[in-house]
């Protein structure tokens, strides 16, 4: 018997996949079939987790649950994506990868500390969940290691990143702190602003992204969410204070509290693609506010005089951190084109 339908990618590994029918959690294999490409895109995988699929199934009755590894689902074509993450190579220029579609939000998990947090990168992250229409919360893990020598840095990174319009959450993996805040958001019961989600639909599938560099605890928060799944959890590195690659594909979990996450691998580089210099300061929200301002449009809020942005950076309106990530992704976004 041949079926036929519709189903989530959850999981990519190679040239395999595997399928549910969202928000069913009943995984089943899959390939491709033939040559398959997005119009439009330059991507390496033309097909990623949190895509909508169309399948056609080989089956001894009517459901995917007889699908086996032998004689896998075919994915014979890719839905037009609400949303994407995209990045591109820094090694391979030309090259770019979705990490995930359709999602209803991205959890960028950091660490003030071990491994420090480098704020252009983060920016970078931020400016591509603008890009692509992806609502983005900041997750600030480990808690628990912060001590008095770390207040001032901790006050100074709340008042960069919630001043520029981002949430962000204190959590500790390890300890509990914020986690079931953070499982409310998952599961799309909870706003990012702590408020409870009058229009939460239990029957819609939420799919949230948890990405960030290696070794700031996404594994490990995934476990403490739910402590039925077994992502693969790294340590730091002593030597370099760089985490160690654990997830080596990417892959979804389904919570038993409601949502779903997909994990990435840790990131070590993070190109910008499909943007113009001229179109970056359109994707940091706080200088998006002031830019109608500028005496000239458009503006590059580097020379020009009359720039409401380098005001609003002179009066403390927008922080120097955000400023000075701006400006190297001014420098920088050459080498990733």
């Amino acid at each position: 018997m041949i079926i036929k339908g519709e189903a989530t990618v959850v999981k990519h590994t190679g040239s395999h996949y595997m399928l549910s029918r969202l928000p069913q959690w009943e995984l089943f294999p899959a390939v491709l079939r033939g040559k398959i490409r997005l119009k439009g895109s330059s991507a390496t995988n033309p097909v990623a987790v949190g895509d909508i699929v169309d399948f056609e199934a080989e089956v001894q009755d009517e459901s995917p649950s007889s699908v086996t590894l032998e004689n896998p689902a075919a994915i014979t074509a890719v839905h037009k994506r609400r949303n994407y993450i995209i990045r591109k190579s820094t090694n391979l220029s030309r090259q770019s990868h979705i990490i995930a579609a359709n999602l209803d939000r991205a959890f960028l998990v950091v660490t003030l500390d071990f491994p420090q947090v480098k704020l252009p990168f983060l920016d970078r992250l931020l400016v591509t969940c603008e890009v692509y229409g992806v609502p983005a919360t900041i997750v600030l893990n480990k808690c628990d290691l912060y001590g008095p020598e770390h207040e001032e840095m901790l006050s100074a990174f709340h008042e960069i990143y919630e001043g520029a319009g981002y949430p962000v959450l204190e959590v500790s993996a390890h300890t509990g702190q914020g986690v079931d805040v953070l499982r409310e958001m998952v599961s799309g019961r909870m706003l990012p602003d702590g408020s409870v989600n009058e229009e939460f639909d239990a029957g819609k599938s939420v799919v949230s992204l948890f990405s960030g560099v290696s070794g700031v605890g996404k594994s490990s928060l995934i476990k403490a969410l739910d402590p039925a799944l077994e992502p693969r959890v790294g340590e730091i590195s002593d030597a370099h204070e760089q985490g160690r690659h654990t997830t080596t594909f990417y892959e979804m979990y389904s919570l038993a509290t409601g949502g779903f996450i997909v994990d990435t691998p840790g990131l070590r580089g993070f190109g910008l693609v499909d943007l113009e210099k001229e179109e970056i300061g359109l994707y940091f929200p706080e200088m998006l506010k002031v830019s109608e301002n500028c005496r000239f449009a458009p503006c590059t809020h580097t020379h020009e005089p009359g720039c409401a942005v380098k005001d609003a950076v002179e009066a403390g309106e927008i922080s120097y951190e955000r400023y000075s990530s701006y400006l190297g992704m001014l420098d920088e976004e050459g080498k990733y084109r």
